[in-house]
């Protein structure tokens, strides 16, 4: 018996279930505004259901969406409208925490993520790939249609400008969330 192929409109249910907060995480991070993070990722979701017929599979479906939302947030952060606009943070503090050191944690936490976001955009797109979505650098370089040299380098200098940012004493841990560091 034959497999069935899911319709258009299953498999784009799929792919928004399965990527939906995903994206629009990312996409958060790179544009620093939840509400337009949010119209963003409706964009990216348009695009994907109206290309998903011609997606080809040469590349992997959540390589494919981060390469459309990543493309949408340098749209717009080269638009004329964003660059002369202040967004307030989006980060948000954690109510009352009972231990210190949780506290602590969370502190660092939030200055490393603030560190971040005043980095620019292509050094905060690299950080955001590799480490918040978890991306390898072969697939971070196929994301933004750039060299796995380019994709090192970039990496590299932001975590320079981040530990000097941060303070040169620290020992800072770079791997990944699974642990391992490349």
């Amino acid at each position: 018996m034959e497999k069935l192929q899911p319709t258009l409109d299953a498999a784009f249910e799929q792919i928004m279930r399965e990527y939906g907060t995903r994206v629009l995480r990312l996409v958060t991070f790179l544009v620093k505004d939840k509400n337009l993070a949010e119209d963003i990722t409706q964009d990216v979701f348009v695009k994907v259901y109206r290309h998903l017929p011609r997606f080809r599979q040469e590349s992997s479906i959540h390589t494919w969406l981060y390469r459309i939302a990543v493309n949408e947030c340098k749209g717009l952060l080269r638009s004329w409208t964003f660059r002369n606009l202040l967004y307030s943070a989006w980060i948000k503090k954690d109510g009352d925490v009972s231990t210190e050191h949780l506290v602590l944690d969370q502190v660092e936490r939030d200055q490393l993520v603030a560190h971040v976001l005043g980095l620019s955009p292509p050094y905060r797109q690299i950080i955001a790939l590799h480490y918040y979505a978890d991306l390898s650098i072969s697939e971070v370089a196929e994301v933004l249609s750039v060299s796995e040299g380019t994709v090192r380098t970039r990496l590299h200098r932001a975590r320079q400008l981040l530990k000097k940012r941060m303070g040169e004493g620290r020992d800072w841990e770079w791997t990944r969330p699974n642990g391992s560091s490349n």
